[in-house]
């Protein structure tokens, strides 16, 4: 902790995390806020599901664009434009009476203009600390990030059943502009101009090291999704057991991560750390109660943190500066799919054999990621000896003879 206490009194360090935090928060509110806002609209949980599969297909086609945008445009500028159109969206569905079709318009909208701040932040971070501390920032930013999905679905939840559904994403709109806006005017956003990127669009990702870390997040995340719709199925969407072994789950990555972020990142750090989730996956097997889930999700949890903490710092380290935004919105869409693929296959199993099946969907997506971790052992970078600050952009520099 003494070496996170170090990282935190670096000038601009403490501010840009929480700062960033704020601006993300709304991340962890609005699927929640959606669903319960249209279910409520069109009393129909169907209807609220194909609003979010609009929401989660705009955010998934966003993330490499908008990120990219930031090399041509500036993060300022496309942080600003996306944080007001996401904002205006959301208005709309929350005050003015939509079809079905206008949810899902609207929610395609806002998920498409959601802003990159997880990649300009990540793309700032080698600007802010020293080589060496790069490392253990990209851990504590994983560990931290847990905060999110601990804290914001209680505070919609309980906003959403004791305030009504529509001062919920009032609240949402409020604390994105907020968030962002003091994301925005961080300094250290902008002290930090990302060059344009030279090379085509998508081409980054036939980098091995980034095609490997959009996998292995897609499998991660998906594991993840489908252990939570387990956890809700287990214990019902009112029980109060669903919501604290959820937290225990994220509590146990925020230790995770905070415990051995410190940990130097070797060939086969993702590998280790997967065994570890996957362990605490497989665990679920044996009993459903909520200690039982609770101890075996804290498990789990562990590896989380430190397997993403590996996914942003083999990234920053083997790609162009110019490209890390980009490279980061393509791993956040991997993400975005696997979450999609993970709850909707968990809900086939549980409808098919209850919810054992999506504990089983779980590991098995967890096991998939060790496999892919070991077998493309070689395509992960060694960072014992070396720092994860991204390859400096070179150009020919004219010379007068």
């Amino acid at each position: 902790m003494a070496g996170y206490r170090d990282l935190l009194r670096t000038p601009g360090v403490a501010r840009i995390i929480a700062a960033q935090l704020t601006a993300r928060f709304p991340n962890g509110m609005t699927s929640l806020a959606i669903l319960l806002h249209v279910e409520q609209i069109t009393g129909s949980y169907g209807a609220a599901g194909l609003v979010l599969a609009a929401t989660s297909i705009g955010q998934a086609i966003a993330g490499p664009v908008t990120s990219r945008w930031m090399g041509i445009w500036g993060i300022r500028r496309v942080l600003t434009l996306t944080t007001a159109v996401c904002a205006a969206a959301g208005l709309v569905m929350a005050l003015v009476p939509l079809e079905l079709i206008g949810f899902m318009l609207f929610g395609f909208l806002a998920g498409l203009s959601t802003p990159p701040v997880q990649s300009a932040v990540r793309t700032i971070y080698p600007k802010l600390v020293t080589s060496r501390q790069l490392t253990p920032l990209f851990s504590l930013d994983a560990s931290l990030q847990e905060i999110i999905w601990i804290l914001a679905p209680v505070v919609i939840t309980l906003v959403a059943t004791q305030a009504g559904t529509v001062p919920g994403l009032l609240l949402i709109v409020a604390i994105l502009v907020l968030g962002g806006a003091w994301f925005i005017l961080s300094p250290e956003v902008g002290r930090v101009r990302i060059p344009r990127s030279r090379r085509a669009f998508g081409k980054v990702l036939g980098k091995p090291t980034v095609l490997l870390a959009t996998v292995i997040g897609f499998l991660l995340i998906g594991a993840c999704s489908a252990v939570e719709a387990g956890v809700v199925a287990t214990f019902g969407h009112g029980g109060l057991e669903a919501g604290l072994v959820l937290a225990v789950f994220s509590v146990g990555s925020l230790v995770g991560g905070l415990s051995f972020g410190h940990i130097p990142i070797g060939r086969w750090a993702m590998a280790r750390r997967l065994i570890v989730v996957t362990v605490g996956l497989t665990l679920t097997f044996f009993s459903l109660s909520a200690w039982w889930l609770g101890a075996s999700l804290f498990v789990a949890g562990i590896g989380i943190a430190p397997a993403l903490a590996v996914m942003f710092a083999m990234t920053s380290a083997s790609v162009k500066f110019s490209e890390t935004a980009e490279a980061y919105g393509w791993i956040g869409t991997g993400q975005l799919i696997g979450a999609a693929l993970g709850s909707a296959a968990a809900g086939f199993l549980i409808d098919g054999v209850g919810p054992v099946g999506a504990y089983w969907a779980g590991a098995a997506l967890a096991v998939v990621g060790v496999v892919v971790a070991v077998t493309c052992v070689r395509g992960f970078p060694d960072l014992r000896n070396r720092d994860a600050s991204p390859i400096p952009d070179t150009e020919p520099v004219p010379v007068i003879t």
